[in-house]
């Protein structure tokens, strides 16, 4: 038996269950089976990107399993080197054919490469791909509220979701308060952050004792409680399952203080700042 996940509406609206299944660095026949086992397991949202190189196992996956596409919401990603309109209609498509999909339900770009300045004319093709009936929501991925703005201002279209890194140790609660203000759902990348870190994180191992639940359950029920969206990664059945069977408990007010502590500035694992970090 699966397990049932929330949704959450979007803007548009389109739903999304609040876990999803992150899929960066499973590929291949490995990478199928896993992907097929989440979905069994009960996962409905499967995050992809172009630059992962797996939307071929991923469309894979799908045809592997038993649930009915209508009932999975596939997610994939532009990359920077496809901004322009005519490249970025042409990726879209050919993610289409690499998993041999029809459509996806959420396609993003993936970052906004300032420096290129492009990311308008790719959003502009996203707003066209969802016309011809070639993806059904239409989202970003690490954009900071004044590319937001941009976007709205240029094509009068915002996106349902920006995918943005969040974890514990950098909670972005002021660009979590800008969408939440703004109709933009938040979906955590790196939700866990990096695994051992957390794991021997104190404060977190406290308050998971206190429920007798895992830290990574912790983690993912705080996100949950903040509105955001996780695809937390994983090939491990036994850790699938354990990420999305969070919804039998609450963390109380005090809790999600102590959670909210955790933050710092300098927090970002990899120092991607999207005002700078080009990704091609």
């Amino acid at each position: 038996m699966s397990i049932s996940i929330p949704e959450i509406t979007l803007n548009d609206g389109f739903s999304l269950p609040v876990v999803g299944l992150g899929t960066y660095s499973l590929r291949g026949n490995a990478g199928a089976n896993a992907i097929k086992q989440a979905i069994d397991i009960g996962y409905r949202l499967i995050d992809s990107a172009y630059n992962y190189e797996n939307e071929g196992t991923v469309g894979e996956a799908i045809r592997r399993s038993s649930v009915p596409r209508d009932q999975l919401i596939i997610t994939s990603k532009l990359p920077g080197r496809y901004h322009s309109y005519e490249k970025a209609v042409l990726a879209i498509q050919e993610s289409l054919y690499r998993a041999d999909l029809d459509h996806y339900d959420l396609y993003l770009i993936h970052w906004p490469n300032p420096k290129q300045d492009l990311y308008v004319e790719a959003w502009q093709a996203l707003i066209d791909a969802q016309k011809w009936g070639l993806i059904r929501s239409i989202g970003v991925s690490n954009f900071l509220p004044d590319h937001l703005e941009r976007l709205d201002k240029e094509t009068g279209v915002m996106p349902s979701v920006n995918q943005i890194e969040l974890h514990p140790f950098f909670n972005q609660e002021q660009q979590r308060k800008w969408h939440e203000e703004n109709h933009i759902v938040t979906e955590s990348w790196s939700p866990l952050a990096r695994a051992k870190t957390i794991q021997e994180n104190e404060t977190i191992k406290k308050i998971a004792e206190q429920h007798n639940k895992s830290v990574s359950q912790i983690v993912l029920r705080w996100h949950y409680q903040l509105g955001a969206v996780s695809i937390p990664k994983s090939a491990s059945p036994t850790r699938q399952l354990e990420n999305i069977s969070i919804f039998d408990f609450s963390l109380d007010e005090n809790e999600m203080n102590m959670m909210a502590e955790l933050t710092r500035p300098d927090g970002r694992m990899n120092n991607q700042d999207p005002a700078k970090y080009e990704e091609f």
